[in-house]
């Protein structure tokens, strides 16, 4: 699989994209004035306790107060581990018990501010360097579930057990780490002993609510995460960032470090690689499939669902088949548009009805198979008897619509507006009440053309029966700025 990171730097924005074999495969952005703030650890201050949500809110310095929730919070006392006993585990301690308002805390921020919703947060703190997480309140070695080799998992675990003998910290081996050798390991294990000294002075010296750490910028972000033997060039075109990606990548992955260059190109990098049109692409809400079916995405607070049509395709035998060949190639487009989307939480996929058991288990065999290669962690059930296919894809940040959108000034975010029809009987009813209210002779109805023009044409004997009717004189002017919803009713 050829694989390709692009990154395209402007003075107030960063973007970043994955290619692969040709195809847009994952967006990232970053805007000055609004970077993320997930791995950021602050030194905060307990807000307010909420026993009946086991959680408390705590003031980091960010617009909205954040959330800890009971379990994200490291217990210091044994007792209070909820180790198992005779009867399974024991019920974690009340929040009040670990929290208290005004109390100073150090926190880490796990998901950015979603919507209406503040960050959350935990107090199990992590760092992550090349190859390794380190987790300094634990003593846990722990290996990657995506390295699925027994024989290399084993050797992982007994090479970091070596190389911590005697530490007092925790470690996490990443996925990246497969088949590293011994010396890379050292190198992240004793950068990360560093940097997490540099961190212990910094709470001493920070303020509350103030920030303690911050991640890397996007660049070196996306270098350090996504940066694998398999990504054949890392093109970027700025020469700043250039040198920046360079000097780290020299010192974490010097091997890798040639793979990084520099495009001078006139043409912008992401118009070359057709990135632009894949973006504007996957802020639509229909997607295209080859065989002439199509995917309907509607993104909701709650969920995300993907509805999938046959469309123009009939197929070559019978109905089965081309409902068959049509999820197939629905699962694969779905698995692409979740990572190219960026969509997570709930997300459920309705899958055209199939009647053939062997059929729904190859379609959900490629529904794994694609969503292998994602970053983000996924599960997925089992199919159910309606076709429907549930499962969850983690989110830590926004949405790419979310980041790149905002909501209809027209629609308010519903998707439609009300008709000129049913504005205009609106209108009625505003000036029925306007009469009854208010004394007046003449009333001005300003309202968007679209409606003014159809109440003059089509509803003129109405708005004479309505004249008659309530004894007043009414005159309509259309307002080319206003909106099809958007009316006012004027006394004269």
């Amino acid at each position: 699989m050829s694989e390709e990171i692009l990154i395209n730097v402007t003075p107030r924005e960063t973007r970043v994209a994955v290619v692969e074999n040709g195809m847009l495969q994952e967006v990232h952005v970053e805007r000055a004035l609004r970077r993320g703030y997930v791995g950021n650890i602050y030194k905060g201050r307990v807000s307010r306790v909420m026993p009946g949500m086991q959680a408390a809110f705590i003031e980091v310095g960010l617009e909205r107060a954040a959330f800890l929730h009971s379990s994200d919070i490291v217990r210091a006392n044994p007792a209070l581990l909820g180790e198992a006993g005779e009867n399974g585990p024991m019920p974690p301690p009340p929040i009040g018990e670990l929290v208290h308002e005004g109390q100073e805390i150090i926190v880490q921020v796990v998901k950015d501010p979603i919507g209406t919703k503040g960050a959350r947060l935990t107090t199990h703190l992590s760092v992550p360097s090349r190859y390794l997480v380190l987790l300094p309140h634990s003593k846990m070695i722990g290996v990657s579930v995506r390295i699925e080799d027994e024989v290399e998992r084993a050797r992982l675990k007994e090479l970091m057990q070596e190389l911590t003998a005697g530490g007092t910290l925790g470690y996490i081996v990443r996925t990246n780490a497969e088949g590293q050798t011994r010396e890379a390991l050292a190198e992240d294990v004793a950068y990360l002993i560093k940097l997490w000294a540099s961190l212990q002075e910094s709470i001493v010296r920070t303020g509350v609510r103030e920030r303690v750490y911050e991640d890397l910028s996007l660049p070196l972000r996306s270098l350090r995460d996504m940066m694998r033997r398999e990504v054949e060039k890392v093109r970027v075109d700025s020469r700043e960032t250039l040198e920046k990606t360079v000097r780290f990548a020299q010192q974490f992955m010097p091997d890798l470090a040639e793979r990084i260059e520099h495009y001078p190109g006139e043409r912008p990098i992401f118009d070359l690689y057709g990135v632009e049109d894949e973006i504007q692409r996957a802020l639509k809400k229909e997607v295209p499939l080859k065989s002439g079916g199509y995917l309907i995405i509607d993104q909701t607070e709650a969920m995300t669902t993907i509805d999938v049509n046959t469309g123009a395709f009939l197929g070559h035998r019978n109905l089965e088949e081309t409902v068959f060949k049509t999820n197939l190639e629905a699962a694969q487009s779905a698995a692409r548009q979740l990572r190219l989307r960026n969509l997570g939480g709930i997300i459920i996929i309705d899958f055209i009805d199939m009647t053939d058991d062997e059929h729904k288990r190859q379609v959900l065999r490629t529904l794994e198979k694609a969503l292998a290669h994602d970053h983000a962690k996924t599960t997925v059930y089992e199919m159910s008897h309606l076709g429907l296919v549930e499962m969850t894809r983690k989110r830590t940040v926004e949405s790419l619509e979310r980041q790149l959108c905002e909501a209809c000034p027209a629609c308010e975010g519903r998707g439609s507006v009300k008709t000129a029809e049913t504005v205009t009987y609106e209108i009625f009813r505003e000036i029925t009440r306007a009469v009854r209210q208010f004394d007046a002779q003449k009333l001005l109805v300003l309202a968007a053309p679209k409606v003014v023009g159809r109440i003059l044409d089509e509803e003129s004997a109405a708005v004479a029966e309505l004249e008659e009717f309530t004894g007043k004189t009414i005159r309509f002017q259309p307002e080319e700025h206003y909106a099809q919803e958007q009316y006012d009713v004027v006394l004269l």
